[in-house]
């Protein structure tokens, strides 16, 4: 019987063949294959799998769940080669998700933030931010996306990026607004006139000329947050991902003023965002005044016209 160690990698590729990341994955599960190895135990057991998600005195029970599902997943591979081995069942952690309330932006407080960029930071880091910030407003796209993008991914003639190997390994074509077009064709100018030595091929580029990193991203967009005043917006501090969130429910509002279908259209939204699926989408729904007001005018007008 192969080790696990060996059963582990052949796992991990065989996932990521299949467009998983498993970035915690691969860094968590070989210090479960060493704590079995340390414990003498020849195969995968409900009990080891408890002992170690739980093993840190710090965890909190999210965490502790999250490790079980990570053996859950390795089990069932290693099972079809070593019967003896034991899945653990979905419910000895339960843990449910927990969506926090996300913040929605306005007009005018996209506005904000790139006013705050103009005028707290350097001219081509403040031009690359606010290119970055409209682009996330207008599109919805995640931030990682963004930031992975090359030169050759914006096509100025079709008014299209090409997304690239994102989640799940897909890649899709985002069109865009005429206004995002021109913002990414002024900011790619000013990009190449500013460095004419291509160090990297990334479109979005830090002042060294390096792609952007998406911690000092979230950093520097705190920071604007806080330079834009709007730190203390209820129901809770901005994150740069709710401009996703933003988008998804404009879109619909927009959607249900033109008095469109949106129910017919949400496979439309998935598939711009990058989803496999509505149900995904429907996570970054908010029920907003606005959006139930729509929604509830569009039921009545149904109902009258089945009288």
């Amino acid at each position: 019987m192969r080790s696990l160690h060996h059963l582990l990698d052949e796992y991990l590729q065989v996932r990521r063949a299949l467009g998983y990341k498993l970035s915690s994955e691969g860094q968590r599960l070989p210090n479960f294959a060493t704590f079995l190895q340390r414990a003498r135990l020849p195969f995968i057991t409900t009990e080891s799998a408890m002992a170690w998600a739980m093993q840190s005195p710090s965890g909190t029970p999210r965490s502790f769940a999250t490790r079980l599902r990570m053996v859950r997943g390795l089990a069932r591979y290693v099972r079809a080669q070593d019967a003896r081995t034991q899945i653990p069942p979905m419910d000895l952690l339960p843990h449910r998700r927990h969506r926090g309330t996300p913040y929605l932006y306005s007009t005018a407080d996209v506005r904000s933030l790139t006013s705050a960029a103009r005028v707290s930071l350097a001219p081509f880091r403040s031009a690359t931010y606010r290119t970055l910030i409209g682009l996330l407003a207008s599109t919805g796209m995640r931030v990682g996306e963004a930031i992975a993008l090359d030169r050759s991914d914006f096509d100025v003639g079709q008014g299209v990026l090409l997304i690239r190997c994102a989640k799940f390994g897909k890649s899709r074509y985002v069109p865009l607004h005429s206004s995002t077009r021109a913002a990414l064709t002024a900011y790619s100018l000013k990009r190449d006139r500013t460095f004419r030595r291509v160090r990297s091929p990334s479109f979005f580029l830090s002042l060294a000329g390096t792609r952007l990193i998406y911690k000092n991203v979230q950093l520097a967009f705190q920071r604007l947050v806080g330079a834009a005043g709007l730190a203390d917006r209820p129901p809770r501090r901005p994150r740069i991902h709710d401009l996703r969130h933003t988008f998804a429910v404009r879109t619909l509002v927009d959607w249900y003023r033109a008095g469109l279908d949106v129910e017919a259209r949400l496979p439309w939204l998935s598939m711009y965002l990058g989803h496999v699926s509505p149900t995904s989408t429907y996570w970054y729904l908010t029920a907003t005044p606005e959006l139930l007001t729509l929604a509830h005018r569009r039921l009545e007008r149904f109902l009258e016209q089945r009288s």
